[in-house]
């Protein structure tokens, strides 16, 4: 036995709405960036895609996801979300009629909204 304590975090909130209003935005990044980049270069384009799918996949926060590559502290994760949120809302009004980038954009917002408790658990995450 140690006399040291071993501090518990406890499991990130389940919070199902916040996941897919998340994943919904990650998707927008996913289709649009590529999109938008494409015109300019296949190169930045297929970057983007490793920048935005490849990076969470490879990266993440113990306890956040069921199966970690590489553990990052939850601030890492914290950046990556805000990465696809920025690409989302900025792609979509370089892309699409204003309607649908204001509908991406109020999308993102709730988003940061809903996301708030798993953002306070992951910065507990060192």
């Amino acid at each position: 036995m140690s006399d040291v304590a071993e501090e518990v975090v406890p499991g990130p909130p389940d919070d199902r709405a916040a996941s897919v209003l998340r994943f919904a935005v990650e998707l927008v990044a996913w289709v649009a960036t590529p999109w938008v980049l494409a015109d300019h270069s296949w190169l930045l384009a297929a970057l983007s895609l490793i920048l935005l799918i490849g990076l969470p996949t490879i990266l993440s926060t113990p306890g956040d996801k069921a199966d970690v590559i590489i553990a990052v502290p939850g601030w890492v994760t914290i950046l990556l979300v805000l990465l696809q949120l920025v690409a989302a809302v900025a792609s979509s009004w370089v892309l699409w009629p204003t309607w649908a980038a204001v509908a991406v954009t109020a999308l993102a917002a709730t988003v940061l909204v809903t996301e708030r408790p798993r953002r306070r658990w992951l910065l507990s995450i060192r």
